[in-house]
């Protein structure tokens, strides 16, 4: 956001205090000044009157002008197109240096005497506003001739240019701006009112009627007049070319500066554009165009609402009727609206869905105000206007949660005036609590917290009394505690592991989400101001950023990519936890000369084994994925402590080509899910522990699950563990498989015998038989 002292200065009485002042004022309330930027017109640059201008009988696009700079009548010859007799212009006077290093002197130009220069706007070291030299008038302030334009405030200004967030829409505008000033300074706003002599004019019902479909969220005020030799004032050239805005037509040009002083969006229309042939009345439909936006319509769209105005209803005449419109449309509802169906915008959307100024009266007055002061144009008497039914926001917060908070005692006058100057209606108060009315244009202000951080940005941080802490020793191992170590540890153990930590933003895309098929956030709840549209939704999962940052690892010629990140997800209802998620892809180790320069590719097992090193022994059963990123033969649940705590598969291959992977594996796990306790020391038997291999014939069908279930069920005390070791199937065995598991078998009292073993093996072969019926190959 852009501003000018002297702009600033119509809004808001800041005499007697500097730019410099100014400025630290701003980063104190929270609005950070990005740069500052002085301008002052050199010494010896006057203005004048041009009495006379002639061609030059030597040159075609040469003038020769007599101008009267007060003190005396010079001869200066002029090469600018739009010099003539009449103009208020800048002179800079033999012995001015110019901003370019240039000094005047006395010269001849084809044989013609002249004496100084008719100066433009960029050659006195101003922004250049104007084809030509400049055409002063009085909208800079009142002047002499020969009087120096370094004198002149308008033109030697500061401008300031103030970084602002997302949710401070209030201040895109000088007066927003002020406003914050005025609390800052206690000093009142200057607020502009337009007298309408409703005798002699004629009432703006008898050409326009507004018709309109009903809950729109849309606030309308129109006024009409009959425009006539509109002259855009100098320094409304100006402040625009300052904050680098140019509009092709006057009343183009005037509507955007009465915006960015007022903060209401104003448009113009020709009459014409909504009446019939030869029609008189005019009328203006508000209804949804096909996309469900908030349009103003006749026979054509002539705009939509908070978007764009169609350049076939932009008045592009210099006499005629006109209608102006000044439109106010909530901040959410044009945000969510363009996130569910996105159309061309103008350049005035980024004001309307950060919060544009709902006080149209006040906009429209400026506007007014300003047409009249510069033209011979004659106004309709009344408005015609459209309001929505809006309730304000109440806050209430008493005197000691508001001391509370900020940590310190405020006076509750100190509160009323800074609450007041911002806008908040504190009349319902009581003696002790604050009943605040939230003004429309703060819709970033919902909860006391924010009331009181108002306050705070007002009193400033700086004035607030330092306390030091007061510390009560009590245990430090809280739940807090616990978690962050929990966390710590599990980092450190995939760290040690060979995974490097990759973090991502709390953001994801939608498109993106949906895609693959994982759960969204409910649209109700969805963010309605996205960073980017590539971060257009909180994240479900880790795994799309592990993808992302795998990617562009391998685009960086990395060929074994061990990624991992623990974080916060939400569901579809916003309720967040935490997940931790791996990845592992391409190259198990790098080249070297013991694999001849071909290492293996991650594999199932491979992988397993990785995680396990990290979150320790678990099980695998077969699943399912409900999204489209896995294998669809190589997924499969986590379970530890007879718990699913997440889940573990393959990328599907069509995924790994669309990021340009080589075969990847990802798990994703419910962090809280995770075993961490205190770890309990056991007995470790000091007998030789015991191998045992059996190969059954079983089914193919039949699960590994129920084996493994019938084998805990019947073994004896002696069995350690357990597992699968080699799978074998041919035509001999038809529909069954044979199957090798390893048994581990050990005694706390002894060393086993073969007698022992024979009884192990025995009661577990008997088991399958009974109620399995398999048994050995």
């Amino acid at each position: 956001m852009i501003i000018t002292r002297s702009w600033i200065d119509e809004w808001i009485d800041l005499d007697g205090i500097t730019t410099e002042d100014i400025a630290k004022t701003f980063n104190a309330i929270g609005l950070e000044v990005d740069r500052i930027k002085s301008y002052e017109v050199p010494k010896k640059i006057v203005i004048g009157k041009v009495l006379e201008c002639e061609k030059h009988p030597d040159a075609d696009k040469l003038n020769i002008c007599r101008v009267d700079i007060g003190t005396s009548i010079r001869q200066i010859v002029c090469g600018a197109s739009n010099v003539r007799a009449g103009l208020d212009v800048a002179v800079a006077t033999i012995g001015a240096v110019m901003p370019s290093g240039m000094i005047i002197k006395p010269v001849k130009l084809r044989g013609v005497d002249s004496e100084g220069m008719i100066c433009s706007a960029s050659e006195i070291g101003l922004e250049d506003c104007q084809d030509g030299i400049i055409e002063l008038d009085e909208s800079i302030g009142s002047y002499d001739l020969g009087q120096e334009l370094q004198t002149i405030a308008t033109l030697n200004d500061d401008l300031i240019e103030i970084e602002l967030t997302a949710n401070r829409g209030d201040c895109l505008s000088i007066r927003g701006v002020a406003r914050d000033l005025s609390a800052a300074y206690d000093r009142p706003l200057k607020e502009s009112k337009i007298h309408e002599d409703e005798d002699k004019s004629v009432g703006i019902g008898r050409i326009l009627s507004l018709s309109h479909e009903l809950d729109l969220s849309v606030n309308l005020r129109y006024k009409a007049l009959d425009l006539k030799a509109l002259r855009l004032p100098f320094i409304v050239r100006l402040r625009l070319a300052q904050i680098q805005e140019v509009r092709e037509s006057d009343i183009e040009a005037l509507m955007l500066y009465a915006t960015q002083s007022s903060g209401v969006i104003l448009r113009s229309y020709p009459h014409k554009f909504f009446c019939e042939e030869d029609a008189v009345m005019a009328k203006i439909e508000l209804k949804k165009d096909k996309r469900g936006y908030a349009s103003i319509m006749s026979s054509e769209k002539a705009s939509t609402i908070g978007i764009i105005q169609e350049d076939i209803s932009k008045v592009d005449f210099s006499e005629g009727c006109v209608l102006i419109e000044a439109s106010y449309i909530p901040p959410d509802v044009i945000s969510k609206k363009m996130q569910e169906s996105k159309v061309v915008s103008g350049p005035m959307y980024y004001r309307t869905s950060r919060g544009s100024e709902p006080e149209l009266n006040q906009g429209l007055n400026f506007c007014l105000n300003l047409i009249e002061a510069n033209s011979d144009s004659s106004l309709y008497g009344g408005n015609i206007e459209l309001c929505d039914n809006y309730e304000d926001k109440i806050v209430s917060v008493s005197k000691k949660e508001i001391d509370n908070i900020i940590g310190a005692k405020v006076d509750k006058v100190t509160i009323t005036k800074i609450l007041r100057n911002l806008g908040f209606d504190t009349s319902k108060s009581s003696l002790d609590n604050f009943v605040i009315s939230v003004p429309r244009f703060r819709h970033d202000i919902s909860h006391k917290q924010d009331i009181v951080e108002e306050i705070v940005r007002m009193v400033g941080i700086d004035n607030i009394e330092s306390k030091p802490f007061v510390f009560a020793e009590k245990s430090k191992l809280e739940d807090d505690y616990f978690e962050y170590k929990k966390r710590s540890v599990y980092r450190h153990k995939a760290a040690q592991s060979g995974f490097f930590e990759t973090l991502s933003f709390v953001f994801d895309e939608r498109k993106v989400l949906e895609s693959y098929g994982f759960e969204t956030i409910d649209a109700r709840l969805e963010i309605l101001n996205p960073i980017v549209n590539t971060l257009d939704t909180l994240r479900t999962t880790l795994m799309t950023g592990l993808l992302k940052a795998a990617s562009l690892n391998v685009k960086n010629g990395i060929s074994s990519v061990r990624l991992f990140e623990i974080g916060s997800v939400f569901n579809s209802q916003r309720e967040e936890s935490l997940k931790m998620s791996m990845l592992f892809s391409g190259d198990t180790t790098k080249e070297n000369l013991s694999n001849l320069g071909r290492p293996k590719k991650v594999d199932f097992a491979y992988f397993t084994q990785k995680v396990s090193d990290i979150i320790g022994e678990f099980e695998l059963s077969k699943y399912e994925t409900k999204h489209k990123l896995s294998h669809l033969y190589q997924s499969a649940t986590i379970i530890q402590n007879g718990e699913v705590v997440g889940e573990l598969f393959r990328v599907h291959p069509s995924v790994e080509k669309s990021y340009g992977l080589e075969a990847s594996f990802i798990c994703e796990l419910e962090f809280e899910k995770l075993f961490y306790a205190l770890k309990i020391a056991k007995n470790i038997s000091k007998y030789q522990a015991s191998f045992r291999d059996l190969s059954i014939i079983m089914p193919k069908d039949l699960s590994y699950e129920k084996v493994k279930s019938v084998i805990e069920d019947s073994a004896t005390k002696e069995l350690v563990r357990f597992y699968p070791v080699d799978r074998y199937s041919d035509e001999e065995l038809g529909s069954n498989m044979s199957l090798s598991l390893r048994f581990v078998l050990q005694s706390d009292e002894k060393t086993l015998e073969e007698q022992d073993l024979v009884l192990a093996m025995d009661s577990i072969l008997l088991a399958l038989k009974d109620e399995l019926n398999i048994g050995l190959r």
